[in-house]
């Protein structure tokens, strides 16, 4: 049974897609409740942990999520889609119920840690579906940017809608973000399960496998690393386009608050209201780009999210009118409109037809990297340059990655002539 909608054409909506997109939105909706609205206040206030601690849990969850994407993909070739997603979710249902049942510090910070490697498996196994299921229809792009509306959907819901439940006792929020990981564990069962053969070994590897043991799995993982060297035909700017496209908005995410409040003299409700803002262009953009994207490419597009960002992001950090920071939160959130589906889309038109899974894993590992490392420099920027500097730096990011995107496209366009 498939199911169609105006706004996404060619049966996009198959019960594989929409698994996707509830697992995508509840698992976002708990990572934004607990990072966001809970663990900074439950670890300080309640259980009187110290600054160190709470910053150890978030650094270990996000080394965690990025550092295990390799491993999730090369998973998903070799035990299946459904199981590696399931096991990942398993992990991260349990990773909370430490946190919740337990009130040390260690056992808080193994909890986070988990809580990363159980997410890990989710974008590899999301870019795995989604190439799966548009593989025909060919608008790759169209799903990306529903599936981005399920994660901002759910990242912006969760510290709202927990913020709510929030009283003297955590219990109530907790049986809450259990509960909605036990129905994404639920609706996981109904994804596609392993295809009859997912991975083609070497014959002179094949026997090493059943009667060496770790021996043979590593000459597999020599044998799959060596197949993605031969077959991976990328520019070599990639790899650092990778990074900085997460870098750029790691040197925004610790700082945007602090300088909102004490910078721009704003209050939290007006804040507020300007997330919003710019959410709602990003979000409103999102499957209308993905359907230009799908049908004319994604070339002119990130050209245009990437400048118009850098340009955007630059003036906000130097105005102080409040119209105008309005207006470039706005250009703000339409660059990245631009951005979220037809990056993912350009990238996956460059893939081999082996092992994607775990190439798809490489990738979001390197990409996932520069959310670990952008706020340690946004930090030392803010403090040695000032409140603009971690903004400028984002801007210059922008505009290297809108110069390395020119590259890449005349090296594309190259390769199909």
């Amino acid at each position: 049974m498939e199911l169609t909608a105006p706004l996404v054409n060619k049966k996009l909506l198959t019960p594989t897609f929409i698994c996707i997109w509830i697992i995508m939105f509840l698992v976002e909706f708990v990572k934004g409740a607990l990072i966001v609205a809970i663990l900074p206040v439950y670890m300080g206030g309640v259980l009187k942990l110290s600054a160190f601690a709470i910053g150890l849990s978030f650094s270990l969850q996000y080394i965690g999520d990025n550092v295990f994407r390799s491993p999730a993909g090369w998973l998903i070739e070799r035990i299946g889609f459904r199981i590696t997603m399931m096991l990942g979710l398993i992990i991260a249902f349990g990773a909370v119920s430490i946190i919740a049942l337990t009130q040390t510090m260690g056992f808080i910070v193994l909890g986070c840690a988990l809580l990363g490697i159980g997410t890990a498996p989710l974008w590899p196994c999301v870019m795995m579906g989604i190439s799966s299921v548009t593989k025909e229809s060919k608008n790759f792009a169209t799903a990306m940017g529903v599936i981005q509306i399920s994660c901002l959907g759910g990242t912006g819901a969760g510290p709202v809608i927990i913020n709510f439940f929030v009283n003297d006792s955590y219990k109530s929020v907790f049986w809450i973000l259990l509960s909605c990981l036990a129905l994404v564990i639920i609706v996981a069962l109904f994804l596609p399960g392993r295809k009859a053969k997912v991975v083609t070994i070497d014959p002179a590897v094949a026997p090493l496998i059943k009667k060496k043991g770790l021996r043979a799995s590593w000459n597999n993982l020599r044998q799959t690393w060596s197949n993605i060297r031969e077959n991976l035909d990328v520019s070599p700017w990639l790899y650092p386009a990778l990074f900085l496209q997460s870098f750029a908005i790691g040197l925004l995410t610790p700082v945007i608050t602090l300088f909102v409040r004490t910078e721009l003299g704003m209050s939290p409700q007006t804040f507020s209201f300007l997330l919003v803002a710019g959410g709602g262009v990003t979000v409103l953009g999102l499957i209308p780009v993905g359907k230009l994207a799908d049908r004319f490419g994604t070339k002119w597009f990130l050209h245009t999210g990437f400048l118009l960002s850098s340009v955007a992001i630059g003036l906000f950090a130097v105005s102080r009118s409040v119209p105008v920071i309005w207006l470039l939160v706005m250009l703000i959130g339409l660059s990245y409109a631009c951005i979220l589906p037809t990056w993912d889309t350009m990238i996956a038109h460059m893939l081999p037809d082996g092992e994607k899974g775990t190439v798809w894993g490489l990738f979001l590992t390197i990409q996932g990297s520069g959310m670990v490392i952008g706020p340690i420099v946004s930090g030392k920027l803010w403090d040695m340059l000032g409140p603009p500097a971690p903004f400028l730096g984002s801007a210059i990011v922008m505009a290297v990655l809108f110069f390395i995107h020119i590259a890449l496209s005349r090296r594309q366009q190259h390769s199909q002539a």
